[in-house]
């Protein structure tokens, strides 16, 4: 176990760490629930500016009961129709002991991503943070916060701070499935993430991006666009973010750019107003 002032993994703890282990059994019981939800409909494409494609969600808990309700808010939080036929998962919620606002089982596609982001820029100020339990994944599944790609180990409750610039994605597959809690932060949660912690294969920093690598990106990018394909040329920028360690927001910077070098003015306004719907302004440090 390496704690939080190891050098180079002392910042990653402030964003992203394990909290805890889960019992094996109880992991299996509640993957078994996760895979055989019994209305595969429930599951909802929510965020799609955030997202590739691939990624979708539904609710166990949230303000209205009903698990296709799922773009997270400030709420009473209430048991969703699902999570009432997943006796293991919601007997496992109750153990936490947790202040829940919002709990969902996520579910990303092979070759599927979450573009880099910030969540809860439309929340208040309330001090919250999002737990996973990861319960499918698989080696080329990664989070990326801070130049670094962690990847999250089933078998362990892992916080993560998502005012902080972020994005997962699932390179080769199979799905990912994970459970994602959003809670409020209170005596109980402080006292769990003062003792969270990183093992030293939890995480592998990337390579900063030279400027010939970006220069060599953004010509590849320019000519497929250039051949009519501006949606791979988009990607194929977007996904630096899972390759390189870049500026916050660079991404959409080189895009914004490649539209006005294609003199399309309209478009290049638009991924610039994307990036401030994707990260707003600098979030203040939650838990410093």
């Amino acid at each position: 176990m390496i704690a939080k002032s190891v050098s180079g993994l002392g910042k990653l703890v402030g964003q992203i760490a394990c909290l805890d282990r889960v019992e094996a059994t109880t992991l299996d019981r509640i993957r078994h629930e996760a895979l055989t939800v019994p209305d595969d409909r429930a599951w909802v494409a929510e965020y799609g500016e955030f997202q590739s494609g691939g990624w979708s969600t539904l609710s166990l808990i949230n303000d209205s009961g009903d698990p296709r309700d799922v773009r997270i808010t400030d709420c009473s939080p209430r048991a969703t129709t699902m999570l009432e036929q997943m006796p293991v998962t919601r007997e496992f919620l109750l153990s936490l002991g947790f202040r829940f606002m919002w709990a969902r089982l996520a579910r990303l596609s092979a070759h599927s991503f979450l573009w880099e982001h910030r969540d809860y820029q439309e929340l208040d100020s309330s001090a919250r943070v999002r737990l996973h339990v990861p319960l499918v994944t698989n080696a080329s599944a990664v989070l990326v916060t801070a130049g670094t790609r962690v990847r999250l180990r089933a078998g362990r409750i892992w916080l993560l701070r998502p005012t902080h610039a972020h994005g997962a994605g699932n390179l080769l597959g199979p799905d990912r499935y994970h459970l994602l809690l959003d809670c409020y932060l209170d005596d109980r949660l402080t006292e769990a993430v003062d003792n969270a912690w990183l093992e030293a294969d939890d995480a592998e920093p990337m390579p900063s991006a030279t400027s010939e690598e970006l220069t060599r990106r953004f010509d590849q990018a320019l000519s497929l666009a250039e051949l009519g394909y501006p949606s791979t040329a988009e990607k194929h920028l977007l996904r630096l973010f899972y390759e390189r360690a870049l500026p916050e927001g660079h991404v959409y910077d080189l895009i914004a750019e490649l539209y006005a070098r294609l003199g399309d003015t309209e478009a290049a306004q638009r991924w610039r107003t994307n990036k401030r719907t994707m990260l707003g302004e600098v979030a203040p440090e939650v838990l410093a």
